[in-house]
């Protein structure tokens, strides 16, 4: 029988998970502590439950909670600290390669530059790997609230680190009412720069965001997609184009963007043959590892060991690295799998 334990054993490789929604409660109550901020409560496990949002109306009500990680991140050592902790956590889940996606802007209010926010972030990353072993990457988000001229900074200082462990270029936050369009010179410009190119659609928008991502805004990957399944035309398009899906199935509960798990389209999307892998969103948001991501699926939408297994060999197919590293990751991983089949 497929356990828990079996999956928490498995190489694993996490494509979607935001900076400022993994924190660890410890670690929030110490930064706001040396920042003066204030939270609701100092005792970690009740910080914990408090920082998942079980209550959310929408994907507004969900983000609404990163207000306060964002005030922690306002250092260079914070947001080092927390990359580097990031990197640790994905260690203990047996992950094998990290993308950790965060909007830099967002860590500008206390004067620093976009320089400075991804500089720190790639120490603390470094760092994790050099300690854990753990590949990363990071994928700059900007976010659909923001004036376009702050997206194309955002994806100009991107392609300035290609290279130095910056893998691409995303955009988030607030969906509904907001196509990806209005950012679509961003998108051009990393597309020239040769950043990869994810996109946070059809998850509180519909079928008309996943369009935009991938015909105006050169996505390589989609972000959730969670209502990709409303134009089975497009479907297809990106089943033929083998477009990985960065699939959060607890978030898209929790953004009411599905109803239950056993509602969500990744098994419809799965065995009608597209590209998916699962991911987490959030830790601490979400209050799940990849691990739990995985046995919930088996559990609630049933998919197999030879499911997931395809799954996670999807995952590392679809980094954002280098194709011979790539290809070197994957078979590792393949290698793994077949071992502790």
């Amino acid at each position: 029988m497929l356990t828990r334990e079996v999956i928490a054993r498995l190489p694993k490789a996490e494509l979607h998970v935001h900076l400022d929604g993994s924190l660890r409660p410890e670690t929030m109550i110490d930064l706001a502590r040396g920042l003066g901020v204030s939270l609701p409560t100092t005792d970690p496990e009740t910080l914990r439950r408090s920082m998942r949002v079980d209550d959310a109306r929408n994907l507004e009500d969900y983000l609404a909670k990163f207000e306060l990680t964002i005030q922690l991140l306002q250092t260079p050592e914070a947001i080092e600290r927390v990359a580097y902790e990031m990197v640790e956590d994905a260690a203990s889940d047996n992950l094998r390669y990290l993308e950790v996606r965060y909007c830099p802007h967002l860590s500008r209010r206390e004067g620093l530059t976009l320089d400075e926010v991804i500089a720190a972030e790639l120490r603390g990353l470094h760092r994790g790997t050099e300690d854990f072993g753990v590949r990363t990457g990071v994928i700059n988000c900007s976010l659909r609230h923001y004036d376009p001229s702050v997206s194309v900074e955002i994806a100009e200082r991107s392609i300035a680190w290609r290279g130095k462990g910056v893998v691409g270029f995303d955009l988030a936050g607030g969906e509904a009412g907001r196509l990806p369009s209005v950012h679509a010179e961003a998108f051009d410009i990393a597309a020239r720069g040769l950043l990869h190119i994810t996109v946070h659609a059809g998850e509180a928008a519909g079928v008309e965001s996943v369009r935009e991502a991938i015909h105006r805004c050169h996505a390589d990957r989609l972000g959730h997609a969670t209502r990709l399944r409303e134009d089975a035309d497009l479907q297809d398009y990106v089943r033929d184009r083998r477009m990985l899906l960065e699939t959060n199935i607890t978030s898209n509960v929790q953004t009411r963007a599905v109803p239950t798990a056993s509602e969500h389209p990744v098994r419809q999307y799965f065995d009608a043959g597209l590209k998916v892998t699962l991911c987490t969103d959030n830790w601490l948001m979400s209050g799940v590892t990849l691990t739990d991501e995985y046995w919930m699926a088996h559990q609630v939408l049933g998919f197999t060991r030879q499911d997931i297994d395809q799954m996670i060999l999807n995952a590392f197919e679809g980094a954002f690295l280098p194709w011979p590293e790539r290809a070197e990751l994957l078979q590792r991983a393949r290698d793994e799998l077949e071992e502790i089949r």
